[in-house]
Order: C-alpha cells, then structure tokens, then sequence
C-alpha cells in the first residue's frame, strides 16, 4: 500500500505540475485547430504519444509485464468519445485538464470536476452501471491495430514516429513569433521552472516520458495500464459514499498527486489566484463535466485515456475516440464560439448600416 501511494502520487504530482507550468491543454488545443487553424498542441500531443508508444512497447517486450488490448466496442467509443468532446468544451478543460486547473484555484473546475466524478460513478456503479455494460457489449473484434492485421506491432509504432519526427521537423522551421518577454524576476533554474515560458514540444516530451514511467509504476501495484483519469476519478466518489477500500487503487492516488502538481506549479509561478465563475458559467461547467463524465465511461477512456494512452498502444479505440474527440470539440466550438461571434457581428452590422 506504501509503495502504491508514493508511486502514484509521484507521478501524478509529475504529471500535474509538468501540465500546469506547461500550459498542456488538449481542450484548448483541439479548439484551436478549428478556430484558429492552430495545430501546435495536437502536434505536441502526437509527440507524447510517439514517445509513450516506444517506451511501453519497448517495456513490453523486455517483459517487465504484458498487455492485452481486449475488445473493440465501436460505437461505444464513438457516441463517448463524441459527447465527451462536446462536455469539455463547456467544462473549460478536459478531464486531467480539469483537475489541474483545480489546483490552479478555478472554482468552475472544482464545479466541473465533482460532476464529472458523479457522472462517472453514476455510469460505472451506479444506476447507469448497466446501460454503460449494454452499451460496450458490441464488440467488431480485437481493440489491437496490428492484431487485426496480424503483423508485429513495431511495424506500425515506427512508422508513426516517422512521420511524428517530419512533422515536427517542419514545424519547427517555420519562423518564429517574436513574443516580448518580461524581465525574469528569477534566475537559474527556479526561472526555467517556475516563470520561463515552456515551448508545448518540450513539455510534450516531459509528458511522453511521465506517461512511459507510468506503466511499470501502475504495474507494481498489479494494475496493468498506463495513465488513467476517469475510473480513479469515480473511484474517489466510489470510496468516500461506500468506505469500501477496494475502490483504492494506483490511479487514485496518480489524480490526486496531479492536483498536488498543480497546486505546487500555480503557487511557486505565482499563478495560483481563487477564481469564482458567474452563474451562467457555474451552470456550462456543471453541464460540461457531466457529460465529460457520460461520454468518457461510455468511450472507455478520456482525452488522456484513450487520446494519449490508448493511441500509444496503436489500438483502434484510441484513434477512434481521438477523432471523434475532436469532432466534438468542434462541434461544441461552433454553437458555444462561432455562431454566437458571428451572430454579434451580423447585429453590429446591423445597427450600423
């Protein structure tokens, strides 16, 4: 139990901070390439993947433990993953992000958070326990890539880190934005840390390399996955109604160090302020955070579930669910972004004319 807790709380608190002082949001990222035809973080989320599916398969092959991908539930995974695009739009953050962003003293994310942990609860113990089982039950096969091809997996993971490396190669010539920068308040080390501003490929990397270092340390507690939000997240809710210790395990204490991180990052950067929403947005952060708990149960995974874990493992619900993700986002960006800006400008025109 000792080793459990110090394992997990460690690499979340890794995780936590490295998002936090990082500014690694895939829900903002995901917007982004829609609005603003801006694909940074969807890159940088691609190099975490590359780096996290070498790692793994590397362990894996060392045989410091085996993996399974089981069954692929489709359409499962693709009404989740869809609706958990939707619900971390308005949520503000998806469900790690929404943790860290606690830390940070957002009181919509504390707001976000226990309903996506009611949710989850709900889905996966609760009255919807069996409606979640019925749900997943279709299955079209095995959930692993190069299982339905029937070829070794590094034929797949190698190719994919070729083409992540080529992308980031010509990202990276592109000319760079001149940002004015403030006169550092710090020196050395606790400037890098606490107040340089991180470039999203190198915290990509920091969280590549977490999410690597995730699985042995999950293994040791005899839970066999890598980083994980949701589960731990209804576990938490789980424990505290029931007193039962068998919701315990790695991954709770993984999203309770994320919040630690975050906090530490936010006070030591000086970014750490109580932010109270308005109604409207005490109501939007509610709803996104049900359905982010709904979509995530259903899907079997998050944004860091199945987008960065599950992708890694080159399993057909990871790019799946990632799609589909993104599709929700979008989807979500237009109706809460979009159209509300373009109706504005057609009203200002309007009156002008």
């Amino acid at each position: 139990m000792i080793q459990m807790i110090i394992t997990g709380i460690f690499c979340g608190f890794l995780l936590g901070f490295v998002m936090q002082r990082g500014r690694f949001c895939l829900t903002g990222g995901f917007r982004d390439m829609y609005i603003a035809k801006d694909n940074r973080m969807f890159y940088a989320l691609l190099i975490a993947i590359a780096i996290q599916s070498v790692g793994v398969y590397a362990l894996i092959d060392s045989g410091v433990f085996e993996y399974s991908a089981g069954q692929f539930p489709l359409m499962a995974v693709i009404i989740g993953a869809f609706v958990f695009g939707i619900g971390i739009i308005l949520s503000g953050g998806c469900a790690t992000g929404t943790w860290y962003r606690a830390g940070e003293g957002l009181i919509g994310s504390w707001i976000a958070l226990a309903m996506y942990m009611l949710m989850a609860a709900i889905m996966k113990s609760g009255p919807l326990a069996k409606f979640t089982t019925d749900v997943r039950e279709p299955v079209v096969g095995t959930d692993s890539i190069a299982g339905t091809f029937g070829i070794n997996v590094w034929f797949i993971v190698v190719p994919f880190v070729a083409l992540v490396a080529f992308i980031i190669y010509r990202e990276l010539k592109k000319p760079k934005l001149k940002i004015p920068q403030l006169k550092p308040k710090k020196t050395g080390l606790a400037h890098i840390l606490f107040e340089k501003r991180w470039h999203p490929f190198v915290t990509a990397v920091l969280i590549g390399l977490i999410a690597t270092i995730a699985w042995p340390l999950s293994a040791l507690s005899g839970r066999i996955f890598g980083l994980g939000i949701t589960t731990p997240s209804a576990n938490i809710l789980q424990y505290l109604v029931t007193g039962d210790v068998d919701f315990i395990n790695w991954g709770v204490f993984l999203v309770l160090g994320i919040f630690l991180g975050s906090l530490f990052g936010a006070k030591m950067s000086g970014e750490f302020r109580v932010r109270v929403p308005d109604a409207k947005t005490s109501v939007r952060s509610a709803s996104g955070g049900l359905l982010m708990g709904f979509g995530a149960s259903l899907a079997g995974g998050c944004s860091i579930g199945n987008g960065l874990v599950m992708t890694a493992m080159m399993t057909w619900s990871g790019w799946v669910a990632l799609l589909f993700m993104i599709l929700g986002t979008w989807t979500a960006s237009y109706f809460v972004f979009v159209r509300p800006a373009k109706q504005r400008a057609a009203a200002s025109k309007a009156v002008t004319a």
